[in-house]
């Protein structure tokens, strides 16, 4: 182990100016702006809701952007990950020992609030970077070398990045896995009894070849990090590209396919992306006619026609139950998107609401290639 993640600061994006990524997360998802800072041809802007943190980078300067890369990538990306670490320095140094590369060493930046001190590491994912954060000595809102964005204070759509999923190129789960554990300590998360971390759960389409892998990965006890998901299309599909092998083309590589936002009421968080007019999946018509799906419902505590209505997902048994909403893409590329999700007692992700996104999603992108 190389370096300890102990929680995540922010997620960052690399976007061209003009860009409607920070509106659209301030008037459809119920960000706030918390801190700017505009320089070197950059405009970098924090929006947080509760304690998740977005971090725009618009536009494109001749320098690399405070606390991150510029990738350069050819579509809009989320392109960085940035974790609270202990030691900064010692954490760089393990890396560069393991044979990383970390293309900013550590550097320590320094306001009227306090200090912080980062580094950059190249991740194994895609155009992905991680930045391994030191901010004990800080007291500002956000890091050192933003300036507070001054707004009215409301209480925030979703509380707390719930988990952050990666998608890869096929048979590239264990090599990551291993990587993230040995960089940054985070273990394997079985998602059924018995897994085999070099398996994964496989989720297959339906009858026919084809699917989805999913690895899961935690960090340790005591850490608030979120869980870490690798995707990646099961091989033979009949015809076509599934919904991963579509990210991997349109975005040009492997990265940051969705983030989940934990909201403690995901019907009303729904309702409000819904009124602001944010646009969602809609799980395929035969979701909710399933043999028991109602029972189940009823038994979460919840109305099957309100579930219905608004597209939230539904799975789980034994007073155990995972809700899951999914947005369609926040970028023209059809790419990056959100999921709002609820859980009452489940620590998975319901293997029932996987296939239904599976399929709602190849529905949505079916509809697009339609259109086109």
């Amino acid at each position: 182990m190389a370096a300890s993640a102990r929680r995540l600061c922010h997620i960052a994006f690399h976007v061209p100016a003009g860009q409607p990524l920070a509106q659209d997360l301030q008037l459809l998802f119920g960000f706030q702006p918390l801190a700017v800072r505009e320089a070197d041809g950059w405009r970098q802007l924090a929006l947080r809701s509760g304690d998740a943190v977005f971090l725009v980078n618009e536009g494109a300067g001749p320098q690399e952007p405070l606390y991150g890369l510029d990738p350069r990538h050819a579509v809009p990306s989320a392109t960085n990950l940035c974790f609270d670490v202990v030691d900064t320095g010692a954490a760089a140094r393990a890396l560069v020992a393991r044979g990383c590369s970390v293309p900013v060493p550590p550097v320590s930046v320094r306001d009227s609030q306090g200090t912080a001190t980062y580094a950059v590491v190249r991740s194994p994912v895609g155009n992905l970077s991680l930045t391994l954060l030191e901010r004990a000595g800080f007291g500002g809102p956000f890091l050192p070398g933003f300036r507070p964005v001054p707004c009215a204070t409301r209480p925030g759509w979703v509380s707390h990045v719930d988990h952050l999923t990666l998608a890869c190129t096929c048979g590239s789960s264990p090599t990551l896995m291993r990587w993230f554990h040995d960089c940054l300590d985070f273990r394997h998360l079985p998602l059924s009894p018995g897994e085999d971390p070099e398996l994964g759960l496989e989720v297959t389409a339906g009858s026919g070849p084809g699917g989805l892998k999913l690895t899961a990965l935690q960090t340790t006890p005591g850490s608030a990090a979120p869980t870490l998901v690798l995707a990646e299309s099961l091989p033979g599909a009949a015809s076509g590209q599934d919904q991963v092998e579509q990210f991997l083309a349109r975005h040009r590589g492997p990265g940051l396919q969705h983030v989940g936002l934990y909201t403690p009421d995901i019907i009303e968080a729904t309702e409000r992306v819904a009124v602001a007019g944010g646009q969602l999946l809609a799980p395929p018509e035969a979701y909710y006619q399933q043999p028991g799906k109602e029972r189940q419902i009823l038994a979460a505590g919840h109305e099957p026609s309100q579930l219905a209505r608004q597209g939230i997902l539904l799975d789980g048994d034994e007073g155990k139950f995972l809700l899951q909403v999914f947005t369609k893409s926040l970028f023209p590329e059809d790419t990056f998107f959100l999921e709002l999700i609820q859980r009452q007692g489940a620590t998975g992700f319901g293997q029932g609401n996987i296939r239904a996104l599976w399929q709602s999603v190849q529905e949505e992108q079916a509809s697009r290639n339609q259109e086109t």
